[in-house]
């Protein structure tokens, strides 16, 4: 049993898809927190709190992200990538919740170490059928690791970084504010 809300963020620049999956969310209550952003350049803001995300309280570390690959300003591979590859964030379960079956795709976000790779479906039940079962086993049944559990608990202090670079691969340029 969880002894803090579950917060899920939710990475999908569809608002058809974003609200759906919300709603789903929000009447499993399996979230008791889901935060939308709507591209990929506002997803990193939210997790290294930049910007309208510097304080923690718009911006709470999530037990869950659910990634669309399609994005715009930095696609969802790239997002992961720069993820799995922060000290303070690769511990964070990250699913890609995508309309894309491109085998190119789903090899790419194994490689950035995806933990799940799921394709949305056109059915209505089906989708909302995905959504309740990723959340009941990513949110209630899985176990986070000793290392994200004291993450979790001293993430304020490390994991504020608006004045940090972070470094990028070099095939990712983001644009200048």
């Amino acid at each position: 049993m969880k002894d803090k809300p579950a917060v899920t963020l939710l990475v999908e620049d569809n608002e058809a898809h974003a609200m759906l999956t919300m709603r789903v969310l929000e009447d499993m209550k399996a979230a008791n927190k889901i935060y939308w952003v709507s591209d990929g350049e506002e997803a990193l803001d939210y997790l290294f709190r930049r910007g309208k995300y510097a304080s923690k309280e718009n911006s709470p570390r999530p037990d869950l992200i659910l990634l669309d690959l399609q994005l715009p300003k930095l696609d969802g591979h790239e997002v992961l990538n720069v993820i799995k590859q922060s000290e303070n964030l690769k511990v964070i379960p990250v699913v890609v919740l995508t309309t894309s079956e491109n085998e190119e795709d789903i090899a790419q976000a194994y490689e950035n170490y995806a933990d799940s790779y799921l394709v949305k479906s056109a059915d209505f039940g089906v989708f909302s059928e995905t959504v309740r079962e990723l959340s009941f086993y990513w949110l209630m049944q899985n176990r986070p690791s000793l290392e994200r559990r004291r993450l979790d608990s001293d993430i304020g202090s490390k994991c504020n970084v608006k004045n940090q670079h972070i470094p990028l691969p070099p095939q990712i340029a983001l644009p200048s504010t």
